[in-house]
């Protein structure tokens, strides 16, 4: 495991398991906004999960049972507004560093969000940029953006009609209700929904059954699912994705027939 040459601000970083890294907004008193801050050390922080082989999954949460995240801080963005030009252009400096979590279309590991507690507007978008999502019940969501004078820019307008049927998306788009949890789950933008005490128990039970195969099967496998959606299906096939070469180069890959054939479980060493 690759340790952290730093300590976080704005973020608790962990292994919370064996090849499992948790990055936890820790924002509460702005129900986890992102600042400019934020925005680069979040960045940096899923640059180093990315990077640390022995990271297999990520999930990602927040503090508390509030609100999961709340999107830009829009506080600190009037503040920013209101500051001297050598200060609006040291924040615009920093946030051309960062890639946003709904920004990385090819992450390159499972992204699991533990939404722990609302998840309106931008946090919204965050729990759609991810691969998998379990939710509290008591959790909403929604894209309010038309109800502030805004819209919902950070992917909420292209990701939830690819995610939903397009007249459903257009409901909740246009008239920026939210729904709940369940709803949520019933049209098909969540995975699972449970009581806020058993969702860690919930999260490690989709863990569990990822990490029944192989960490380069499973990053081979969402590669060319993801960069195959942009593609016919006739291309998408025969199209080269790296993570796939990657895997059938694998001691993983010989592991795997080995073990079936010895009646065993295999031994994954991601490599």
């Amino acid at each position: 495991m690759q340790q952290l040459d730093w300590t976080p601000q704005y973020f608790l970083y962990e292994m919370t398991r064996p090849h499992v890294a948790r990055i936890t907004i820790n924002r509460p008193e702005v129900r986890n906004a992102i600042n400019t801050p934020a925005h680069k050390e979040w960045s940096d922080l899923l640059d180093h999960a990315a990077d640390d082989d022995d990271v297999w999954v990520v999930v990602v949460t927040g503090i508390g049972n509030k609100a999961f995240c709340a999107g830009r801080d829009l506080k600190y963005l009037s503040q920013i507004q209101q500051s001297s030009e050598a200060e609006k252009q040291a924040d615009s400096q920093l946030m051309s560093q960062v890639t946003k979590l709904i920004e990385r279309f090819d992450y390159p590991k499972p992204l699991i969000a533990r939404v722990n507690g609302i998840a309106l507007g931008g946090g919204f978008e965050v729990a759609m940029a991810c691969d998998l999502v379990v939710a509290a019940e008591h959790v909403e969501f929604g894209l309010p953006e038309p109800r502030r004078g805004i819209y919902a820019g950070g992917g909420g307008v292209h990701r939830l009609p690819r995610q939903v049927p397009l007249k459903l998306a257009m409901e909740y788009l246009l008239t920026g209700k939210s729904m709940t949890a369940p709803r949520a789950r019933e049209i098909g933008i969540i995975n699972k929904v449970v009581p806020y005490e058993e969702l860690d128990s919930a999260v490690d039970r989709l863990i569990d059954d990822i990490m029944l195969g192989a960490p380069l099967s499973i990053r081979a496998t969402k590669q060319s699912s993801m960069r195959g959606l942009n593609l016919p299906l006739g291309d998408a096939f025969y199209a080269e994705y790296p993570a796939v070469r990657s895997m059938m180069e694998s001691e993983d890959a010989r592991e795997g027939p080995k073990a079936f054939a010895e009646k065993r479980r295999p031994e994954w060493k991601g490599r």
